[in-house]
């Protein structure tokens, strides 16, 4: 019998220079191991295999206008990019918690935080969505907190994993469903949703111009894998134009998605929460990422400033740099908004004359 000790089993190989399925890409899996591989796939403006590069990273921690020792909330924890960049603006002696629906997701992000050095004195996951997030402040022995922060929709390693069916562009089962023991799948919705409930999700999720004629060839139907419910649209869609095309199929992945899941409802409740949920003078920071999102979130920040819950809001949006955009195309989109809640006033003072400065 041989003493040397058994062979490490050889990765998998594939066709080609460079891995192209998501499952082989093992370097951009592992960016603490591989970083000089991560590093240039994201010069290259793409985003590293099961990661999520945080948007408008300097922008967002500037509005929330963070200080040692503050306490606050990562309502959408994600990836952890922001959550890392909040933490080190607060520390030593600040308080994070962190929300995240994704039970897959969720203990990875936990572990690279830990990992980062930010015990639970510092940092503390939940499980939840941002409609969550009074219950979770209060649980965690605080009336009010300094700043939140909500970065919406779906991260990188959501997307680009098929496994989760979000992508029209990889293949996949039709789930889509942001923590998948919970609620109906992509499919089961799709089968069991009317033609005129699903013209309107299309409509209020992602403004589709094809509404009416994509429900009404589309619902009731049953797709087992995403390629097959991208076939069914671009067959429903008569549209010679390939860009229009896979504009179409974009906009109803996202209104399916979004009703999958619940977020619009989810947004609402959270919108409603917010100003209940700052300490006077503390600050809340908001990326949104399409239309339906913003919308909201604009109409919320505007009823609460006249409403005397706010001080103050941005003037107007802020996006990513053309740097940003170059090497992250995915947070071309994003639009960023926070707001400043109205401080206790003393007894006896005439409440402040505010304006509006995003018409």
């Amino acid at each position: 019998m041989s003493d040397e000790s058994p062979r490490p089993p050889r990765r998998k190989r594939y066709s080609g220079k460079n891995p192209r399925r998501y499952e082989d890409k093992y370097k951009e899996h592992d960016p603490a191991r591989y970083g000089e591989t991560v590093a240039k796939v994201i010069a290259s403006g793409k985003t590293p295999a099961g990661t999520h590069l945080p948007v408008m990273m300097e922008e967002c921690l500037a509005a929330l206008a963070l200080a040692p020792g503050g306490i606050g909330v990562d309502a959408t924890l994600g990836y952890g990019g922001h959550a890392l960049g909040i933490l080190r603006k607060i520390s030593p002696d600040g308080k994070l918690i962190g929300l995240d629906v994704d039970p897959l997701e969720q203990p990875k992000t936990e572990q690279r935080i830990r990992a980062a050095g930010y015990d639970a004195e510092r940092f503390t996951a939940i499980r939840s969505n941002y409609a969550g997030i009074a219950k979770a402040i209060t649980a965690n022995g605080h009336p009010a907190v300094d700043f939140i922060f909500a970065d919406l929709g779906c991260s990188s390693m959501q997307l680009d994993d098929p496994s989760r069916g979000f992508s029209y562009k990889n293949a996949g089962p039709l789930d889509m469903r942001m923590n998948p023991s919970r609620g109906l799948s992509a499919a089961d919705w799709l089968e069991k949703i009317s033609a005129d409930k699903f013209e309107i999700a299309l409509h209020e999720h992602a403004d589709e111009p094809r509404a009416e004629s994509i429900a009404q060839a589309l619902a009731g139907a049953r797709f087992a894998s995403t390629q097959a419910f991208v076939q069914a649209i671009r067959e429903c869609v008569r549209v010679s134009d390939e860009a229009e095309l896979d504009a179409t199929v974009r906009r109803v992945f996202q209104a399916v998605r979004i009703a999958v899941n619940e977020e619009f409802t989810a947004l609402n409740t959270f919108l409603k929460m917010l100003p209940g949920c700052l300490k006077p003078g503390g600050r809340v920071a908001i990326l949104t990422f399409h239309s339906g999102e913003d919308r909201r979130v604009k109409l919320a920040f505007k009823d609460g400033l006249k409403m005397g819950d706010y001080s103050e809001l941005c003037d107007g949006i802020l996006t990513a740099s053309p740097e940003e955009r170059r090497l992250n195309p995915r947070s071309s989109s994003a639009k960023l908004r926070w707001a400043i809640r109205q401080k206790v006033l003393e007894r006896g003072l005439e409440p402040p004359q505010v304006t509006l400065l995003d018409p």
